[in-house]
C-alpha cells in the first residue's frame, strides 16, 4: 500500500489515490472473506468511505496506509454486525449491477490466491482478538507496528507488546519441529510470520 501519497477529495486526487492503493484493499479483503460478490462490495465501500473522509485527512495523525487499513477494518466490522449486509440488499433492490461471470471469475482467483493467507489467519483464531488484530495488520496486511497503532488507535508500546505476546503464544502453540525434514508447510509459515513480527 502507498505510503507517501495522501488522499484528496478532488477526483484526480482520489483517483489517483484509488488506483495506487487498490490492490492492497482488494488483498486485505480478499483475505478475509471467501464470496467474490462481498469482496467486490467491501472493497466498494472501503473506497467511498475514504473518498468521504478524504478532506479529514491528517498526516500528523498517521500515514496513509494507515489511515486507509483504519477505515477498512471499521468498513470491515459494520459488515460482520449487519449493517452493510441490509444496506447492500437496499442497494439492490435500487438496480444495483450484479457481477458478470468474468467478475466472478476473477475474483475467485484472487481469493484462491489468498487462500493460504486465510489459513494462516484462522490458525491464529485460539489468540485473542486483540492479539489477532495486531498481528494480522503486522503480519498479513503489511504494516510497520507504528501504522498499526495509528490505525487502531493505541500507542506504539501496546503493539509491541501484544506482538510479542502473539509471537509467544504461536510458538507455544505450533513448536518448530526437530527435524528439517520433518516440518510441515504450516509450521514454516507459522515461522515466517514470527519472523515478520520480531
Amino acid at each position: 500500500m502507498s505510503r507517501g501519497a495522501p488522499p484528496r477529495p478532488d477526483a484526480a486526487g482520489f483517483a489517483a489515490f484509488y488506483e495506487e492503493n487498490f490492490d492492497a484493499v482488494l488483498g486485505f479483503v480478499t483475505r478475509r472473506t471467501t464470496c467474490p460478490q462481498v469482496a467486490a462490495d467491501l472493497t466498494a465501500d472501503i473506497f467511498v468511505a475514504a473518498l468521504e473522509a478524504a478532506g479529514r485527512y491528517d498526516p500528523g495523525r498517521g500515514s496513509p496506509a494507515a489511515w486507509l487499513y483504519g477505515i477498512a477494518r471499521n468498513v470491515l466490522s459494520s459488515h460482520v454486525r449487519g449493517s452493510v449486509r441490509e444496506r447492500h440488499a437496499v442497494a439492490r433492490l435500487n438496480g444495483h449491477r450484479l457481477l458478470d461471470e468474468e467478475d466472478i471469475a476473477a475474483l475467485e482467483e484472487r481469493i484462491d490466491a489468498e487462500r493460504a493467507a486465510r489459513a494462516l489467519t484462522e490458525r491464529h483464531s485460539a489468540l485473542s482478538e486483540p492479539l489477532r488484530t495486531v498481528l494480522d495488520l503486522v503480519a498479513v496486511d503489511g504494516l510497520t507496528p507504528r501504522e498499526a497503532a495509528q490505525a487502531l488507535g493505541l500507542n506504539q508500546a501496546t503493539v509491541r507488546v501484544r506482538l510479542h505476546r502473539a509471537k509467544r503464544a504461536l510458538r507455544a502453540a505450533y513448536p518448530a519441529a526437530g527435524n528439517r525434514a520433518e516440518r510441515t508447510e504450516r509450521t514454516e509459515r507459522t515461522e515466517h510470520t514470527l519472523e515478520v513480527v520480531s
